[in-house]
């Protein structure tokens, strides 16, 4: 059956429903149904979890108060006596289900009384003259036979008026040991034979619940461990279960769970869940919206957009929700009846105004209310304002045309007048100094404002926090004071020049600066010791860079192609990145928190940088350093007990490297294609690889803890020492001037080879051969294309030897 939900059609007007079919309508009661009984498992597990003590208690107190047994007889008449606390409610009577011969439909007759099922499956008994009395299903029992025995159906009857107001939309409670105690039942009770069995019922009354386990032994519970409750899967919802599930639920998803049944379209229309009304991009009449507003009085948002009758919906709003509070506009025309009407909306605090023409555009509005605390008027079309609110603190005119503003707002703290390109300077002016408990202002592309308004801000408002000035072109802060600013943007602001450092020092409270795109201006000196960040994005003429800033903890500086000299002093900067500096050449650091620096693509840099990296140099924590393609490094020295990673990929220029990092774990030599002396010691380097440097001609390296070397392809070394006693694998393929000297020395350092490749190596003799016995855990040796010929004193050494590759060249 398809179930009215007309107290959501002005809800669901903008999805229009096709007119349905039979069959379309028969598979909708169908899933309809499926999900429905998906809800109720879920609802299931809730209840056994979190209402187990609240139905035992409930079935203690209706045992308590007693009931009445009904006893309909085979003739079909109905008697009735008194049951004792610990007595069983029985009523037995034809099931009238599919498949039973016996009775049949939604109806069935009991004499004078009858059992009716409504559409929700729930059972009613009825007599003449009488109250309905609602039948709470416990559960089934089977004969002990050969299945097709009689069946027993228990059932407990409850006067209405001592059910609880939501037991009415209980679902049926299965119980397991009930089946064994029908099965038990005595000789004398009025069993009605039936066409099936329990399982025939369940499926074809009941096809989705979970199945019920009445394998019980006849004898039922053993020394009665298992009550009937606590063996129960209860099936109902009760109202607060639902209420609370429904709580997490949307307006579109409450409307779609309003269509399972009565229950749940009775709790999804509960007025909690209606405090918000959205009708954004719906078109929804004057009627409709009438219409709720009756359905949800207390209502406390509504938000309207895109209705060509949003003014009448407006107007209906602040006229019947005496409880709003916020009510957001937007897309449409609103009149200047609207803004009288808002006087009588006492509860509303808030206004939301977007997108929208006001009073057609010629007209002057007043917004005139005592408890309105936030107004946002952004991107609409009006000639002037006029603002009266005592209790007003946040005020937003964005990007709105209008020509002339007037506040009279004593409490104002935050006003947002950005991008109002039709004010002039006065018109700011005035309508600032009119607020003066302002501590935020957004005057940002405002191109008639002027040193002159600013100035005038500074006398007025003593609190302002938080300036933003952003694309001003016409301001320079030439004397201009404001002591008490933490945040200042100046982005884009063309007449900012070196002098205007002079007026943002005396901001002594400063904690965030940005000067993005400030195209004129050539040095920022300051000391601030408040200030946590400044952002330097495309300032094109900067040179020179100098802060003094104790807490300091970020800097952006990118694209400024001029910056020379940077000099920076602070205990809070842990990252520095100065990526494509082009014209940087000195760099000076006090920064003893410092942990990485990025000065990749700065190809002006010199090899002084390297002191400032050195033990000394202002960065005792340093741990990462990127120098990327400074392709003007040339000899590189570092010496620091703090760096655990070094990049210097794309150094093309570098020739000398000397390392004293002990604790120096990863370090890259990409395309330093012409380093021709490196030396490593001590490093903390588990593996190294050389191969990249055909250049290379001598190598020192001392690594206690490396494991892995590869100078594969370095063709001129010559002079190698290696200090490495956990080294394991080395690979010196093709170094074709390695002479034997230096390959006793590395067997000697390095005891612990269990793999040597000298594939290659023609200048390797018989006394290097001869070294080869201080490997003892040799297993792998390659000594292809060498002129050597007596392998014996190799076999007679190296007892672990278990792969030996010798390839010879066929003249």
């Amino acid at each position: 059956m398809v179930r009215n939900i007309q107290g959501f059609a002005p809800i669901l007007t903008h999805h229009p429903i096709p007119p349905l079919k039979p069959q379309l309508i028969v598979e909708l009661c169908n899933w309809r149904v499926d999900l429905a009984t998906q809800f109720v498992q879920i609802g299931s597990c809730l209840s056994i979890v979190c209402g187990l003590g609240i139905a035992r208690r409930e079935r203690e107190e209706e045992m308590e108060r007693g009931k009445e047994r009904v006893i309909v007889g085979d003739d079909g008449g109905v008697g009735s006596e008194d049951l004792e606390d610990n007595d069983d409610l029985e009523l037995d009577f034809h099931l009238g289900m599919p498949g039973s011969g016996v009775g049949g439909g939604m109806r069935r007759d009991l004499g004078d009384g009858e059992v009716r099922r409504d559409e929700c499956g729930q059972e009613e008994l009825l007599f003449s003259g009488c109250q309905p009395r609602y039948l709470q299903f416990v559960g089934f029992g089977d004969e002990v036979g050969d299945g097709s025995g009689p069946s027993k159906l228990l059932l407990d009857l409850m006067d209405t008026e001592d059910y609880d107001g939501d037991l009415q939309n209980k679902r049926p409670k299965f119980d397991s040991s009930s089946f064994a105690e029908c099965n038990t039942s005595s000789a004398d009770s009025h069993n009605i034979t039936t066409g099936c069995s329990f399982n025939d019922f369940r499926n074809s009354c009941f096809p989705s619940f979970p199945s019920v386990n009445n394998n019980v032994d006849a004898a039922g519970p053993s020394n009665g461990e298992n009550s009937t409750e606590e063996n129960g899967i209860s099936m109902d919802l009760s109202d607060d279960l639902l209420h609370m599930v429904f709580s997490f639920l949307g307006p579109v998803d409450l409307c779609r769970a309003a269509m399972v049944c009565k229950q749940w379209r009775t709790s999804s229309t509960h007025e909690d869940f209606w405090r918000l009304l959205d009708f954004s991009d719906r078109d929804i009449s004057v009627d409709q919206f009438e219409d709720i507003c009756r359905r949800y009085p207390r209502a406390t948002e509504v938000s309207f957009s895109g209705s060509p009758a949003i003014h009448l919906l407006a107007m209906r709003a602040v006229s019947l929700l005496r409880n709003l509070q916020v009510l957001t506009l937007g897309k449409g025309s609103l009149g200047e009846a609207f803004f009288l009407a808002l006087k009588d909306c006492q509860m509303l605090k808030c206004l939301i105004i977007n997108d929208a023409t006001l009073a057609n555009s010629v007209q002057d509005i007043a917004i005139h209310h005592d408890r309105l605390q936030h107004l946002q008027i952004t991107k609409c079309r009006v000639l002037r304002v006029s603002v009266r609110c005592p209790q007003l603190e946040t005020l937003s005119l964005k990007r709105s045309k209008m020509a002339h503003a007037a506040l009279t707002c004593p409490l104002l703290r935050d006003l947002d007048i950005g991008s109002c390109h039709k004010l002039s300077d006065a018109a700011v002016r005035a309508a600032v100094a009119s607020c003066p408990l302002l501590e935020i202002l957004d005057i940002s592309n405002c191109s008639c404002v002027t040193d002159e308004t600013l100035r005038e801000i500074a006398l007025v408002c003593a609190n302002l926090r938080i300036l933003d000035a952003s694309y001003c072109p016409n301001i320079s802060l030439e004397s201009v004071r404001l002591s008490m600013l933490t945040d200042l943007k100046l982005a884009s602001c063309d007449g900012i020049t070196s002098a205007s450092m002079a007026a943002i020092s005396h901001s002594y409270m400063l904690e965030e600066l940005d000067l993005d795109n400030c195209s004129v201006l050539t040095s920022v000196s300051l000391d601030l010791s408040h200030l946590r960040n400044i952002s330097l994005v495309h300032c094109r003429k900067l040179v020179d860079l100098s802060l003094r800033c104790l807490k300091l903890s970020s800097l952006t500086v990118l694209n400024s192609a001029a910056l020379n000299h940077v000099t920076i002093t602070s205990n809070g900067l842990k990252k520095l990145i100065l990526k494509k500096q082009e014209s940087l050449t000195s760099l000076s650091l006090q920064c003893p928190y410092l942990q990485e620096v990025d000065l990749s693509d700065c190809e002006s840099l010199t090899n002084s940088i390297c002191e400032v990296f050195s033990d000394g140099g202002g960065c005792p924590m340093l741990r990462s350093l990127y120098l990327d393609n400074c392709e003007s490094l040339a000899a590189v020295g570092l010496q620091s007990t703090s760096l655990v990673s070094l990049s210097l990929a794309g150094c093309r220029g570098i020739i000398s490297l000397d390392l004293k990092c002990p604790y120096l774990q990863q370090v890259r030599l990409d395309c330093c294609d012409h380093l021709e002396q490196a030396s490593f010691g001590p490093v903390a380097l588990q593996s190294l690889n050389l191969g990249i440097c055909p250049k290379l001609e001598v190598l020192s390296i001392d690594g206690p803890q490396m494991v892995l070397l590869e100078l594969k392809g370095c063709g001129v070394l010559s002079q190698a020492s290696i200090n490495c006693p956990m080294l394991t694998s080395l690979d010196a393929s093709f170094c074709c001037q390695l002479q034997d000297d230096c390959l006793s020395a590395t067997t000697s350092s390095c005891p612990q080879i269990e793999s040597l490749i000298l594939m290659s190596c023609p200048a390797i003799g018989s006394a290097g051969l001869f070294s080869l016995q201080w490997l003892r855990n040799l297993t792998y040796l390659d000594l292809s294309y060498t002129f050597l010929t007596d392998l014996h004193p190799i076999y007679q050494a190296c007892t672990q030897l278990k792969v030996i590759f010798f390839r010879i060249i066929l003249f």
